[in-house]
């Protein structure tokens, strides 16, 4: 497949599959592009969110609600959107009619002029995308920095917006590289992978796969690199995976300094460094950056390490270091009233993030969790949960369950409270128990749809009524 569609769309008849933002993107671009674009989705007009406004002003087909293999009849190209797995029906018969599938990250990749810096895990690409954002945006300014995927904008936007001279970094998750064959960042980054999403994928090896595609196309000889977690479990297999590619891998550790590898960025003496082959390239100390916990220094590893190898300039990547603020739900300071401490970790939608959460603090803490249940083990949440809190607060369709793994973690009853489908009871029941010193966090270690639209409502919800107290 060519690197720029822009010179083979047009006489095209393409198939966008979901009616999300992703999927109304590439069926913009496409229709702009000369080609014949039809969108089709399960759903209902009434029961699709997003404004298909445009669509129909730009003279995209719709077919909406039920779907056949008769509307693959003529169709030269898929593209579907992360919300349409490869096994859906209509995915499935373009693969037996031959008919090439893609993601909306795909069909990015082959319009991007610039390079993409594409980053990948369960959890942290937000905050990390965002900082290599930042960072990439030091040396180029934001006019000619992207920054898409899976963070809200879709990357086939960002991407025909730079143009040719600057960096497009992308955040990807496992349902947007599925559906990848071609896709070439110059820099990919893999944070960690823990369990999520295995109704989606079936198995972790399985999931892990997907999240491999994400240098499934590098090698040295374009001076690719590829940045992956040294400490995790699951991306050191990735590590040697990367490597037997052949290529170039560099590792991030706050465990190891690495001696035994050529690239790599750790702590060293308290300091954030790189290593370069034969020289190291000091940072800043980690008690500067103002995003706490060991998982947020992995992240400013990942994206020092992606900026340096990026060619971002050691003085900017230190600038931008000490002044990057935490990423909004993501153990964002929301205020202190009477001696006592809020927070918001709202994008902690799994236990492994919560648990990443619940280590940053060495205050007593009051937990609000629970929501819309992910069926994950509890086992070792439970027992943090044990050590550092004071009281877990319960919200949501998770409560039982959640109380029921408290009680069989040695968490007293007394300690277990719970506030039904109110988050406002939740946090009057934080503040009544609270003491000054201590901090109340939301980390609900489950989705939020059972009573929000999502994280970023839940977290916004939350703050609302915390900076409504008095």
């Amino acid at each position: 497949m060519e690197k720029n569609l822009q010179e083979n769309f047009a006489g095209e008849k393409i198939l966008v599959i979901g009616a999300g933002i992703s999927g109304i993107a590439a069926a913009l671009t496409a229709k702009r592009m000369g080609a014949d674009v039809i969108l089709s989705d399960s759903k209902s007009e009434d029961k699709i969110t997003d404004d298909l406004t445009a669509l129909r002003e730009a003279g995209v087909e719709l077919l909406l609600g039920p779907q056949t293999e008769e509307q693959l009849a003529g169709i030269t190209r898929v593209i579907a959107s992360p919300a349409v797995p490869c096994r859906a029906p209509l995915v499935q018969g373009a693969f037996k009619r031959g008919i090439p599938v893609e993601s909306e990250v795909e069909m990015a990749y082959h319009l991007a002029a610039a390079p993409i810096y594409a980053i990948t895990g369960t959890n942290g690409k937000t905050t990390t995308v965002t900082l290599t954002g930042q960072l990439f945006a030091a040396k180029y300014g934001r006019e000619k920095t992207g920054v898409g995927g899976n963070i809200g904008t879709p990357l086939v936007d960002e991407a025909l917006r730079i143009g040719a001279e600057g960096a497009l970094v992308a955040e990807i998750s496992s349902y947007q590289l599925e559906a990848t064959g071609d896709f070439h960042p110059r820099i990919s980054a893999i944070l960690n992978i823990t369990p999520d999403h295995l109704l989606r994928h079936g198995t972790m090896e399985a999931y892990q796969s997907v999240k491999e595609k994400i240098f499934a196309q590098q090698s040295a000889a374009e001076g690719d690199f590829a940045v992956l977690n040294y400490d995790d479990e699951l991306t050191g297999k990735s590590i040697f995976r990367a490597k037997e590619k052949g290529i170039p891998v560099c590792p991030f550790s706050t465990v190891d300094q690495l001696a035994g590898e050529k690239y790599g960025s750790y702590l060293k003496d308290g300091r954030l460094t790189i290593r370069d082959e034969d020289k190291e390239i000091p940072l800043v100390r980690q008690s500067e950056l103002n995003i706490k916990g060991r998982h947020n220094v992995e992240n400013a590893l990942a994206a020092a390490a992606i900026a340096y190898f990026g060619g971002v300039e050691p003085e900017l990547i230190i600038k931008v270091l000490r002044e990057f603020m935490p990423v909004e739900h993501r153990i964002e300071p929301v205020r202190e009233l009477a001696g006592v401490k809020y927070y918001n970790d709202s994008k902690a939608t799994n236990t492994d993030s919560a648990i990443k959460a619940l280590e940053s603090f060495q205050e007593p803490l009051l937990l609000i969790a629970g929501g819309d249940d992910k069926m994950t083990d509890l086992t070792d949440f439970m027992k943090l949960v044990k050590a550092k809190c004071r009281k877990l607060v319960l919200v949501g369709a998770a409560a039982e369950r959640f109380r029921n793994e408290a009680l069989k973690g040695g968490i007293a009853g007394s300690d277990i409270l719970e506030a039904g489908y109110d988050l406002a009871k939740a946090v009057e029941l934080c503040r009544r128990e609270a003491k000054p010193g201590d901090v109340v966090l939301l980390s609900p270690a489950c989705a939020s749809f059972d009573m929000f639209t999502g994280f970023e409502h839940r977290g916004r919800v939350f703050k609302e009524i915390i900076n409504g107290l008095d």
